[in-house]
């Protein structure tokens, strides 16, 4: 079996990235290695009480993987939202919109009916996109 371990989103700060996943999401740290001679840190977070998928908090590459033009275009495509979108479902959408409003999450919008549930969205302080949804019985109605 193959199974799913960890995605990775690129982020501009790894230390502001971390602060947000722990402080404003309330997630926890998985893993922070810091590989001195590869200039390298792996940085993992994951919700609590969900340990069997992580996700990687990875620096925009700078060179040699990419030049420095590339990075800086990586950078500015994640920040527009490029960079892909993570998915995270919840009991009570409204009630989690309430609690990280309230620990600083700006929502791009608020819960909104849609026929598969309810759901908003958020970027994190990269720009990578986050929506969170409250997976409810499909009905066509609802929108």
């Amino acid at each position: 079996m193959i199974a799913i371990g960890s995605v990775q989103f690129w982020v501009r700060d790894q230390d502001e990235a971390l602060e947000f996943y722990t402080k404003k999401l309330g997630w926890e740290v998985r893993s922070d290695v810091t590989m001195p001679d590869w200039q390298f840190r792996w940085l993992t977070v994951g919700p609590v009480g969900q340990d069997d998928v992580s996700l990687v908090l990875m620096p925009v590459p700078g060179p040699p993987m990419l030049d420095e033009a590339d990075s800086a275009r990586l950078a500015d495509l994640v920040a527009k939202g490029a960079g892909g979108t993570l998915f995270l479902t919840t009991d009570d959408c409204q009630a989690t919109y309430d609690e990280l409003s309230a620990r600083g999450v700006s929502f791009n919008d608020p819960p909104t009916p849609q026929p598969y549930g309810i759901d908003t969205s958020f970027r994190d302080p990269s720009g990578n996109n986050v929506r969170l949804t409250q997976i409810l019985d499909y009905d066509e109605s609802r929108h």
